[in-house]
């Protein structure tokens, strides 16, 4: 039997303080707009095809959202939230490109060959492109088409980048995450560079604008230029809340109250992303966009613990199969929804956006078979049972197996020891390592993480490769049911089996040096040429590890003391 501990105070005690919060929304905190009369009466069937906004915010815990009890404020996504249809059986990923991908594509990891780990700057990988992406059947669609923020889905070569897979503008970064301020970007000791990019170009120019309130403003933009009458699809993906943890002096101060630094920091990010989402909001009314818009809020995966993030009372934290890493924020705000203000407890997962927008957006989806989404839109719309009854998590056949898995543990059919997570219906299994497992409270505490004492532990289970919860009636994963419930755990390792035979190779090539920033003038971007390209893709050779001598960018240093020490004194950053 599982012990727990939890010192310093009762769970009761610590149940209570997570969902404590107070209230600051005031009327017009969105836009000071009249509902408009579409919202009080909708006809049977739109008129044109809806214009759709898909915010995705990054490292954005479960817990850190007002009508989740959080101390943070987030009164507008709050108001949107309750306005529309929250998503409160969701799902993401527990990674950054990983939910990106499935996004994008409407397909499991196993079937783009990027179930491990994340598309790192060095590495020559991408996006499969023979997937047709989510924005290019926009595009077929009739909709104009744009990107703002992170990428995070490779780009070695040029077909690899947005503008090449979809997107008709791009404004953002193509790594994993960068200095809010100053767009740098280390991916280890002396491997540095610049992340922001317009279309395909650097966008030296933007450097020292904050990049949430400059996604926000480039949002704003493209509405601004669009006609209305025209469908638009907007892809924002905000860097917030990723660290660095950076944010404006004004927002920090707010959260002067909170003993726990990270938090602080985080918590104004939070802050003045909700605030980013209010003038996005703004702006589709203001141009005329929202009475025939659709606004999508989603996480990218479970919050990270240790940065200030919490997803209490979930268990675990980012990069973990727990509930804590993969049930994300979500909720659907739009005048075209029959049933509004209500929660749906309908299944979702990541994959369901890519049918359900081009559904939305009377496009063909008889050209992409196999996909792994489902439409979810009369689920969300009209409170329809969703057609989704499971959702594979991932199998990883590449991360560390667990020391104590085996076939023979597996019923000889599945080796427990790989990384591997599945839900069915009411029943979720977890297999190998499926990564840090404790539950933590949200940390107001000075110094937390510092101080483990109000930590609550999981002090045995160490020795097991395989977990069974029944998720609908323990979404807190605190009661394992696999030696109970053998019959069950047979059921789902099986049901594991058969997605794994469907899975493709994995693809995680080794980084390679000439993606260093220096030679590209002190930027990330593409680096590999045509001709290489089409040598290691035709398996000629692996890619070269270097050619030729390293060109020092001489000006790169140079060029970054002077935008840190410019942004230093343009900003009020703490």
């Amino acid at each position: 039997m599982a012990v727990y501990a939890l010192t310093g105070f009762s769970l009761v005690s610590l149940l209570s303080f997570g969902y404590l919060s107070w209230d600051w929304m005031k009327p017009g905190l969105v836009a000071d707009v009249p509902t408009s009369p579409m919202e009080k009466s909708l006809p049977p069937a739109f008129n044109r095809p809806p214009h759709i906004i898909f915010i995705l915010t990054d490292d954005q815990g479960y817990h850190d959202v007002g009508y989740h009890g959080s101390d943070i404020q987030t009164p507008t996504l709050d108001r949107l939230a309750a306005e529309g249809v929250k998503l409160e059986n969701y799902y993401i990923q527990p990674i950054c490109t990983p939910s990106r991908s499935q996004l994008i594509t409407g397909r499991y990891q196993i079937h783009t060959g990027l179930q491990h780990s994340i598309i790192r700057p060095r590495q020559p990988n991408c996006l499969p492109l023979d997937q047709v992406t989510l924005p290019q059947k926009l595009q077929e669609a009739g909709y104009s088409t744009h990107m703002v923020g992170k990428w995070h889905l490779g780009f070695y070569k040029k077909e690899c980048l947005p503008t090449r897979r979809g997107f008709d503008t791009f404004l953002g970064s193509l790594t994993g995450n960068v200095d809010y301020y100053t767009y740098d970007n280390c991916d280890g000791p002396g491997v540095c560079g610049y992340d922001l990019h317009e279309g395909e170009n650097v966008a030296w120019d933007q450097s020292g604008k904050y990049s949430t309130f400059l996604y926000a403003q480039r949002v704003s933009k493209i509405l601004a230029s669009h006609s209305p009458k025209e469908p638009i699809f907007i892809y924002v993906a905000f860097q917030a809340v990723h660290t660095p943890l950076q944010s404006p002096k004004e927002y920090i101060y707010r959260y002067r109250s909170m003993g726990n630094v990270a938090r602080r920091k985080y918590a104004a990010m939070v802050t003045c992303m909700d605030e980013a989402v209010k003038n996005i909001t703004w702006a589709l009314k203001k141009y005329g966009y929202y009475d025939n818009s659709v606004i999508v809020f989603s996480t990218d995966n479970g919050g990270q613990t240790f940065s200030g993030g919490s997803n209490w009372p979930l268990r675990g934290r980012k990069g973990t199969y727990w509930e804590g890493g993969v049930r994300g924020i979500g909720f659907v705000h739009s005048p075209l929804i029959k049933r509004k203000r209500r929660t749906s407890w309908a299944l979702v997962h990541i994959t369901d956006w890519y049918p359900t927008l081009v559904s939305l957006a009377r496009g063909n989806l008889s050209s992409v078979p196999g996909l792994d989404g489902y439409n979810v839109w009369p689920a969300i719309s009209e409170g329809k049972e969703s057609p989704r009854t499971e959702i594979l998590h991932n199998i990883d056949p590449l991360y560390n197996h667990a020391k104590y898995g085996s076939l023979e543990d597996g019923f000889g059919i599945w080796n427990t020891a790989v990384q591997a997570s599945i839900r069915v219906g009411e029943w979720k299994l977890l297999t190998g390592d499926p990564g840090y497992s404790d539950w933590i409270p949200p940390q107001t505490l000075t110094n937390f993480p510092g101080s483990w004492w109000n930590l609550e532990r999981l002090t045995d289970g160490l020795r097991k490769s395989v977990w069974l919860f029944n998720i609908t009636a323990d979404p807190y994963e605190r009661y394992d049911l696999s030696e109970q419930r053998p019959d069950v755990v047979r059921a789902l390792l099986t049901r594991l089996v058969h997605y794994n035979r469907t899975a493709i190779p994995v693809r995680y090539p080794a980084e390679n040096p000439r993606a260093h920033p220096d030679f590209n003038g002190g930027a990330w971007g593409p680096w590999a040429s045509e001709d290489e390209v089409e040598e290691w893709e035709g398996g000629g050779r692996d890619p070269p590890k270097s050619r030729g001598k390293k060109k020092k960018c001489k000006i790169c240093k140079l060029r970054s003391f002077f935008r840190k020490l410019n942004t230093r004194l343009m900003s009020n950053r703490i």
